[in-house]
């Protein structure tokens, strides 16, 4: 995969940059395309990335924006231009029970036994951040009997005790399709449940580990809808896989015809020479047509962008979302739905 130095000084906001830019977007056999320029980010530095990366390394916490190698961690970490430092918390260790091709977290049929104070220590680490928005993960955990639901709950459960005012997102694994545990997490108290779909329902099987599929990730984003209707439910696709443009638009509109409500679509970057090569780098042009169709098709909201990432900004959205208050204007969708919901049941 591309090094660091290819990532640096980068400039999406410069239409020219990419509009000028002669190099290979789609991969021939045999090749290694380079990194077009409006993937390059700065030198993660500054005082609240140091912060972050200290209090995580003294609670023994783990984080996707470390362990995925995500472009992003520079930015998010320390603030960007909002100045709000965003990490998303990886829970249940740092070793999946799964292999799926695009990853780069390590993987054990047998990882560590959960830590029991995890939950506290999370909840400890982002209260004294003074996060507004927090984004809390997991590897796959098929090892334990409800893939680890109880442990999210009870992190969420903390979060909310010590800020009740905290918006609290959810990005779990599919639980082997067990619904009891992502019942579990959806009436925990959460605000926001995602899990990702990561790509079109026909590249699923090249894509992810073979226990993960596209109807079983549907039913996790229907079912945490059906047992806590005000819940906003939130799903990513990474393109540049191989998929096609029909692909895509069929999938997104099964995704919102579930009733999906958050859509962010982002570009997939080969985090390792072990995993899967990028088929092709899709322009910031093409990712705008793409936010175009999803708020077209009734999405409440998409993301779609190069650097977008499921959790990128999660409290404040980035500039291709028109610099908007993402919290705001999440409480202000909890807000309506249920009324919406209140005012449907009364006139039924």
């Amino acid at each position: 995969g591309p090094d660091l130095r290819e990532f640096i000084n980068g400039n999406l906001s410069d239409k020219k940059v990419w509009e000028e830019y002669k190099g290979n977007l789609k991969r021939q056999k045999g090749e290694r395309l380079r990194l077009p320029p409006w993937l390059k980010r700065e030198i993660p530095i500054g005082k609240n990335y140091n912060k972050l990366k200290n209090t995580i390394r003294n609670l023994n916490l783990h984080t996707v924006c470390e362990e995925a190698r995500c472009p992003n961690i520079g930015e998010c970490w320390g603030g960007g231009e909002y100045a709000t430092a965003t990490a998303t918390i990886m829970l249940m260790g740092d070793s999946c029970t799964r292999g799926c091709n695009f990853c780069s977290v390590k993987t054990s049929r047998k990882p560590q036994p959960l830590d029991p104070d995890e939950p506290y220590n999370t909840a400890k680490a982002i209260a004294d951040w003074g996060l507004d928005y927090v984004v809390l993960t997991s590897v796959d955990r098929d090892d334990l009997l409800d893939g680890g639901a109880e442990h999210f709950a009870k992190t969420v459960l903390q979060l909310k005790e010590r800020n009740p005012k905290i918006m609290v997102e959810c990005l779990t694994p599919d639980f082997r399709g067990d619904l009891k545990a992502v019942e579990k997490i959806a009436v925990s108290g959460l605000d926001v449940y995602a899990h990702n779909v990561e790509t079109v329902r026909e590249l699923q099987r090249r894509i992810r580990d073979p226990r993960a599929n596209f109807d079983q990730s549907l039913s996790v984003l229907k079912h945490a809808k059906k047992v806590k209707p005000n819940l906003l439910s939130k799903t990513s696709i990474m393109l540049g896989l191989g998929e096609t443009d029909e692909e895509v638009h069929s999938t997104l509109k099964e995704l919102r015809e579930a009733g999906v409500d958050c859509l962010t679509l982002g570009q997939y970057m080969q985090p390792t020479k072990r995993n899967l090569k990028v088929e092709e780098y899709v322009t910031p042009e093409k990712f705008q047509y793409w936010e175009t169709v999803g708020n077209e098709l009734g999405f409440l909201y998409t993301a779609s962008g190069p650097l977008v990432r499921s959790s990128y900004k999660a409290g404040k959205e980035p500039d291709i979302y028109r610099k908007s208050n993402c919290i705001d204007r999440i409480r202000s969708l909890i807000y309506c739905i249920s009324n919406l919901r209140e005012n449907n049941l009364k006139g039924s």
